[in-house]
């Protein structure tokens, strides 16, 4: 079938947070936006798995339409908004929040805006690595030890480091710990 005469296609994006939420309300904005097909889902905007929303990007095509009611529906951060919204152009569509104008890229004030917000989630993450380094350095100050608590205890990683000075097999000292044979090879003295 010959595609290159097919009218842009508008699809819809409608997302509630919890289940007690609905959906009909942007249902009928949707629709009455002129969205033929509308990807619905219940999950949190903040979750990055957003099954439905992911179908819709990998099916947008030149000149298609994703448009939503308002734009905390299609993401939670700007960083994660400017990431979704340079999909969707990438691929060729436009994008569009029915409640923010100004969230438009079929529009050269639109395509100023999102461009003004990709800057502010570039410093949006580099907050976010500092405080996230920040803290980090303060917990460790405190003491707190990050990353995995250890598979075995001080008596036992000893008791394993033993065994294995005496040639003993990883897989039997795994075995009796219930941890992977890596555990063991891993051991330093």
């Amino acid at each position: 079938m010959d595609t290159t005469n097919a009218p842009p296609r508008s699809f819809g994006y409608a997302r509630v947070s919890t289940v007690g939420q609905t959906l009909e309300a942007q249902l009928e904005e949707l629709h009455a936006a002129g969205c033929t097909t509308i990807f619905r889902e219940k999950v949190l905007g903040a979750q990055s798995d957003r099954k439905e929303l992911m179908k819709l990007l990998a099916k947008l095509e030149p000149g298609d339409e994703l448009v939503v009611t308002r734009i905390d529906r299609l993401a939670r951060s700007t960083f994660d908004m400017f990431a979704i919204v340079k999909r969707i152009v990438d691929a060729g569509a436009r994008f569009r929040s029915l409640a923010q104008p100004w969230a438009n890229t079929n529009d050269s004030t639109g395509r100023l805006m999102l461009a003004v917000l990709g800057g502010l989630a570039d410093v949006e993450r580099d907050l976010i690595k500092t405080r996230t380094a920040e803290g980090r350095a303060r917990a460790k100050a405190r003491g707190v030890k990050m990353g995995r608590k250890p598979k075995l205890t001080a008596a036992q990683r000893r008791e394993a480091l033993e065994r294995k000075a005496n040639g003993e097999a990883h897989t039997s000292i795994a075995r009796s710990y219930n941890v992977s044979n890596q555990t063991i090879r891993r051991l330093q003295p």
